[in-house]
């Protein structure tokens, strides 16, 4: 097992109420691993469900993308625009 911190954006970090959470998992992990972990152990962070955007070393990543130790891996809720 490692611990991997993930870096919280907008409502995230708000509803954490930390700029950011420790994980931890199994690495590597798939993202949507990354994701259901987060669902999971913040349940106000849940609410985004498979909307939460997860990007690994600075750009989104799909569901499949590997996250390994030493990843910079951050969360961004949905987002709306017009």
């Amino acid at each position: 097992m490692a611990t991997l911190r993930v870096r919280l954006f907008a409502a995230h970090r708000e509803a954490a109420g930390a700029p950011h959470v420790d994980l931890r998992l199994a690495l590597p992990a798939p993202v949507s691993q990354v994701r259901a972990a987060l669902n999971s152990q913040w349940p106000a962070l849940a609410r985004a469900g498979d909307a939460t955007l997860i990007a690994v070393n600075g750009q989104f990543a799909p569901e499949g993308r590997l996250v390994r130790e030493g990843d910079e891996v951050a969360a961004f809720p949905p987002v709306a625009g017009g």
